[in-house]
């Protein structure tokens, strides 16, 4: 049985990865909103908050470290203020950097850890009223290549990173009929992602069949960043 943590499991994709992992491992999950389940021990962090991630006294190696909180802060650039970038890079790129820190020295005790960090299609192809977001999440995409340079060869670190997923974050995207044929269309596999996909192709990531995997930005976004179909 191994070791894996999760930061931002209450809902969305880090909830199902933590019901996928909770067969066979031990998940140590953090956020805001507790969640119960057989193998899943919670303790609460705010990803925006000064509090430091406390260390359960039980936990002497960890084999997976998954960073999932994140923003959705659409505006157009010049209704943009300087704390919305701030707040995103806080979110996004600080929260993942003092749980990475953190946990440092029971990843390197594994001896094959996995760290797993989120960014967003938006990144590769550029979208209006994103510049926020985007600039937080292409800082978190360099710092997995950097970390994957330097954690090399006992810790690897990825992203994924997926267009429009149905999580909690995202419900005000597709709350109408109107809204999800609107993002069903401008997929090229016709509609957008579930928390379950996600969390599924993270589970891979974390396995041991994915080994020979680091440094990577997994692109899961329905064909939107690589393919056009008109």
């Amino acid at each position: 049985m191994k070791n894996f943590v999760i930061i931002g499991a209450s809902s969305g994709i880090g909830k199902e990865l933590a019901t996928l992992l909770a067969v066979d491992n031990q998940v140590f999950v953090y956020g805001r909103t507790e969640i119960i389940g057989d193998n899943i021990s919670y303790s609460h962090w705010d990803a925006i908050a000064s509090e430091s991630l406390q260390i359960p006294a039980e936990i002497e190696q960890i084999d997976g470290l998954i960073y999932c909180p994140g923003s959705i802060n659409l505006k157009p650039f010049h209704r943009l203020a300087e704390q919305d970038f701030l707040n995103d890079y806080k979110i996004n790129v600080m929260g993942a950097v003092k749980a990475i820190q953190a946990f440092l020295p029971l990843l390197k005790k594994s001896g094959n850890a996995s760290v797993l960090l989120f960014s967003t299609v938006a990144v590769q192809v550029g979208m209006p009223f994103h510049s926020s977001i985007s600039a937080a999440k292409g800082a978190v995409e360099g710092l997995v290549k950097s970390l994957a340079a330097e954690f090399a060869p006992t810790i690897r670190v990825n992203s994924i990173a997926p267009s429009l997923t149905a999580t909690p974050l995202a419900e005000k995207l597709i709350s109408s009929p109107e809204k999800i044929e609107a993002s069903n269309k401008r997929h090229p596999l016709g509609r957008f992602g579930t928390a379950k996909e996600l969390a599924s192709l993270a589970q891979f990531l974390l396995s041991e069949n994915a080994t020979w995997i680091t440094g990577q930005i997994i692109h899961a976004d329905g064909g939107i960043s690589s393919v056009k179909t008109a």
